[in-house]
């Protein structure tokens, strides 16, 4: 395998296990500067070139797209996966998960334990924004941070209030998030690589430090996961569009809270912490996937006319409840089922035995005019506002008229 490392930081510990670990594994690997990329389009011929000249074949890519590079860094691998190339994680699953506050967004919907947070803009909205997640004390965070940098504790209202106020008048946008108090300055970074936790520690910041990362003076331990974590962090980085993430829980009355789920992931703690070859793992699942590149589903299923994916909600008293897939009809009318979400529990490709439940969504691909008529009539009657009838004279014309009366008039009452 031939397998490009796209990293600012060549002699960082992370590049250098990597490099290391494709090295003894006898794949040719090479670290390539995500900023010396050319990006070239051309029809049909999406390209790379690499300081200046065009870049040779890779059968597989592993970013490491720090922080200040979010934009340029994934238009990268962007790139290499309209070349087809494998890459250990997807250009838009770095993108959303480098977003605090749109991961957050995703993870919401999905039965996945967070921390009650709250996005505003107005400082009118800060003090109800504070109460609506249980007071202070809160965290509150920037949308783009590393190693903790940018998230504050505000012990009271009054604090936390100024702080907002302080970060949206230098053009920052912030979260406020609920302390969990009872993670008493501790969490758990959880390794994820594949459909596996590879390996998981345990930080507890030191003396009056709230913050528990390693580059904070944290200090960690090697623990194992119990399967209520383990599969919250497989969930979370996989709902993410994620193969290699850290993933960041606090340890909460009600279970797993995800705080923050990391795309490049450092190495030198959890290696140092739990003395396992991470990287090595890195290396091994990248070899064993570089055959199954990225492939955006959504752009590929709709470039039919006509046919598009949706979701179906099933709700009480539906038709198709107790019904299976196959018997529902929706075979009939050439729509395919492609994953059943229910609760937590995710089934894809399900059986066309599968029984209808209550509260079951379905992720269906088929044609637009069916899929719109499978979805409830309450649902539906929302989701498309009356069309009003166009007015006889043209648009332009008619506005054109209402501006000269307005104009007319004001010079009436001026005279």
């Amino acid at each position: 395998m031939k397998l490009g490392i796209l990293s600012c930081s060549p002699r960082a510990y992370s590049t250098r296990r990597l490099r290391e670990a494709a090295d003894q594994r006898g794949h040719k690997v090479k670290v390539l500067d995500t900023l010396k990329f050319a990006i070239d389009l051309e029809r049909g011929a999406p390209d790379l070139y690499f300081r200046r000249k065009h870049l040779s074949d890779y059968d597989a890519i592993l970013p490491r797209i720090g922080a200040s590079i979010t934009y340029y860094g994934t238009a990268v691998v962007r790139q290499f996966e309209q070349m087809n190339v494998f890459s250990a994680n997807s250009s838009a699953g770095i993108a959303s998960s480098r977003d605090k506050l749109r991961s957050l967004q995703i993870l919401s919907r999905h039965q996945i334990g967070i921390p009650r947070t709250t996005f505003v803009r107005d400082k009118r909205d800060v003090f109800p924004a504070i109460e609506r997640v249980g007071g202070a004390p809160v965290i509150i965070k920037l949308l783009e941070g590393t190693q903790g940098i940018g998230v504050l504790l505000a012990e009271t209202i009054q604090s936390a209030e100024t702080i907002v106020e302080l970060l949206q008048s230098q053009n920052q946008n912030v979260l406020i998030q609920k302390f969990v108090a009872e993670s008493k300055g501790r969490d758990i970074r959880a390794f994820v690589v594949g459909d596996q936790v590879i390996a998981a520690m345990r930080r507890v910041a030191q003396g009056h430090e709230f913050r528990s990362n390693v580059h904070r003076g944290g200090v960690t331990e090697a623990i194992e996961l119990d399967e209520v974590y383990r599969n919250t962090a497989l969930r979370a980085t996989q709902i993410m569009g994620l193969r290699v993430a850290g993933v960041d829980m606090l340890e909460g009355r009600d279970g797993p809270q995800i705080m923050e789920i990391n795309s490049s992931p450092g190495l030198e703690g959890i290696e140092r912490c739990t003395q396992l070859d991470i990287a090595g793992a890195i290396v091994d699942h990248i070899a064993s996937h570089v055959d199954f590149p990225e492939i955006d589903l959504r752009q590929r299923l709709t470039v039919s006319r006509g046919y598009g994916v949706t979701e179906i909600s099933i709700p009480e008293g539906a038709d198709m409840i107790g019904s299976t897939i196959a018997s529902s009809g929706l075979m009939d009318n050439h729509v395919n089922v492609l994953t059943l979400y229910r609760d937590a529990a995710v089934i894809p490709n399900p059986r066309g035995d599968r029984e209808l439940q209550a509260g079951d969504r379905l992720l269906c691909f088929g044609k637009l005019e069916t899929l719109r008529h499978l979805v409830p009539k309450k649902t539906r009657r929302r989701r498309r506002p009356t069309v009003k009838e166009l007015p006889e004279l043209p648009v332009a014309n008619q506005v054109h008229d209402q501006h000269d009366d307005a104009v007319v008039e004001t010079m009436r009452e001026a005279i």
